[in-house]
């Protein structure tokens, strides 16, 4: 089942740590962002292959966007 990972609150997009394709573990972190001076890291938040990354550094994202997907 497709795990869908987004953003909780409105933040910068510091770092993306993994690609497409790549393989998480349930609590990998995925990407870290940056809001009001605090680092927050997103986490996957089930096991599998990374099939959709939809943020990149340097990006906005607002609550609720899509992050990632966890397959």
């Amino acid at each position: 089942m497709a795990e869908e990972i987004r953003a909780e609150m409105v933040a910068n997009v510091m770092t993306v740590s993994v690609s497409e394709g790549d393989d998480v573990n349930d609590g990998d972190s995925l990407v870290l962002l940056e809001s009001m001076k605090m680092e927050i890291p997103v986490l996957s938040e089930a096991a599998g292959k990374v099939s959709t990354l939809a943020v990149e550094p340097g990006e906005v994202v607002q609550e609720g966007d899509l992050i990632a997907v966890v397959e």
